[in-house]
């Protein structure tokens, strides 16, 4: 049976999880005398909550210090619209790893290259160091992936399996964040796998992944608990049921267990420590809040949820509320849409993804001309999502970002420095 261990934060995180750790036999013996270990935070974005919490990750770092290894890298490619250096410096995830004794390393900067996913029969590209270390170096270098305790609008669940998202590039996420989402998540953990998973759930996260900072209090709950183990799915498993989500609900876990990367069976999963003190029944939808004067216009044939749909809601709604955008323009997505609706629209439009495009661009740029409609090409381009709406709605993307301008661009001008291939938000509307 696969094993996952469940315990509470405490005042000590150093000991917490090091408690995590024991079950396992200790952290030197995880490490099994490897000297370099690397650590794959979330580091989605710098908004509150979304983030894997540096206190926590430095905890880790510290523990793995203590364990042996001399050289400790935290990691990640942070969402598209960003770039992962600035998420580091804001979230504090930098600032850390580096006193803990910790390396930050950008996975959107440097030397990129490819590899295969095996059944849907396409490459796409990772930083060179996840190649050289967690593929091909696998048996000398440890992974650890550490998530944080969150639900997903789009795949449901966020945890270890999902993480590893941030391993290959911003630009080759794009294809196949559709329906085909879960498969692609299964594929990308079937190439490479963690040798430990441990979810933070410090503070767990409800109504999906990128909460809004107005709705906190309504999907952000400070629960204090942590959970790991050596099968990434069977961490993930009792990850999803802790909040409520039946492991076989989750589409991408389900696809990962049938290609033989581990279980999600919770009758075949040991759990060290008490799990029902933390039991939850969280929701992965968001929560319907978003301007009235927005009207959103679905194709009836398709319209992925997992791509156009909900991405571009989730953005809609933090501009709406976070940052008081405002509205006055029509969304179109999908496939099939109707001709009768399209043809009351008035104004400002907004088509996101090929689908729409493809059908009604020409039509509506005829009728109300180009400049009137903008579009967002591909499945879930949220660089181009973010441009488009932050221009609709009067919002500053400088205005965003909790720093001095004059920060922001040394920070940006040291990532292309460093060849960064985030795909980052322009700054003037377009």
């Amino acid at each position: 049976m696969s094993r996952v261990a469940v315990a509470a934060i405490g005042e000590n995180l150093d000991q917490s999880v090091a408690e995590i750790f024991s079950y396992f036999g200790g952290l030197t013996s995880l490490l099994g005398g490897r000297k370099t270990a690397f650590v794959k935070v979330n580091a989605i974005d710098f908004k509150p909550y979304c983030y894997t919490d540096p206190a926590v990750t430095a905890a880790v770092v510290r523990s793995l210090r203590a364990a042996g290894a001399s050289r400790v890298y935290v990691m990640d490619n942070c969402t598209q619209g960003n770039f992962t250096r600035l998420v580091f410096r804001v979230s504090g995830l930098g600032k850390a790893a580096k006193e803990a004794g910790g390396i930050p390393l950008f996975l959107d900067e440097g030397r990129q290259v490819e590899v295969r996913l095996p059944k849907l029969g396409y490459a796409v590209r990772v930083s060179a160091w996840v190649r050289d270390r967690l593929i091909e170096g696998r048996e000398e270098n440890f992974y650890l992936s550490l998530p944080k305790l969150k639900t997903h609008s789009m795949a449901k669940v966020t945890l270890g399996v999902k993480n590893q998202y941030g391993l290959i590039m911003q630009k080759d996420r794009m294809r196949d964040h559709n329906w085909n989402l879960h498969r692609k998540l299964a594929e990308i953990y079937a190439v490479v796998k963690p040798h430990f998973t441990l979810i933070e759930g410090l503070y767990a996260c409800n109504h999906g992944h990128y909460s809004t900072t107005a709705l906190a209090d309504r999907c952000v709950e400070r629960l204090g608990v942590l959970l790991g183990g050596e099968d990434t799915l069977a961490v993930d498993a009792v990850g999803a049921d802790l909040m409520g989500i039946k492991p076989d609900d989750v589409e991408h876990l389900k696809l990962a267990a049938e290609d033989g990367g581990g279980t999600i069976d919770l009758d075949r999963i040991e759990v060290i420590g008490d799990r029902e003190r933390f039991r939850r029944n969280y929701s992965h939808d968001l929560l319907p809040i978003y301007p009235d004067d927005v009207p959103i216009v679905e194709g009836r044939e398709r319209c992925c949820r997992e791509g156009c749909n909900l991405n571009i809601r989730m953005v809609l709604q933090t501009l709406f509320l976070d940052f008081n955008g405002r509205g006055g323009f029509t969304i179109c997505m999908g496939k099939g849409l109707d001709p009768e609706q399209l043809s009351r629209i008035e104004g400002r439009v907004l088509l996101v993804g090929d689908c729409a495009v493809e059908e009604a661009y020409h039509n509506l740029v005829n009728r109300l001309g180009k400049k009137s409609v903008k579009t967002s090409r591909g499945c879930n381009n949220l660089r181009d999502d973010l441009a488009r709406l932050t221009a609709l709605m009067k919002v500053s993307p400088l205005k965003m970002v909790p720093l001095p301008p004059w920060e922001s661009a040394a920070l940006l001008l040291n990532a292309r420095l460093h060849r960064t291939t985030a795909r980052i938000t322009p700054l003037l509307p377009r």
